[in-house]
């Protein structure tokens, strides 16, 4: 199991929308992804710290209702 790493805001839109994911769209503060009728908040920076990253797929997982691990995240 390889551990986690940084990743840049673009990979993570991408993954995001693999994942059926539609966005982004324009917000007040940030952008949003939306899945069904939940979305999540995507943050401006340009590259994603591991904790940030883990806390965005924890939310992640309970929108979708299941985890994601880090050789999944690595594939998509």
């Amino acid at each position: 199991m390889s551990p986690w790493k940084p990743c840049k805001r673009r990979d993570f839109i991408q993954r995001l929308r693999k994942l059926g994911f539609d966005g982004p769209y324009s917000g007040t503060r940030h952008q949003f992804m939306i899945h069904g009728q939940n979305r999540i908040a995507i943050p401006s920076n340009a590259e994603y710290s591991v904790p940030q990253l883990r806390m965005m797929i924890r939310e992640v997982e309970g929108i979708l209702n299941c985890g994601i691990t880090v050789n999944e995240w690595n594939k998509l």
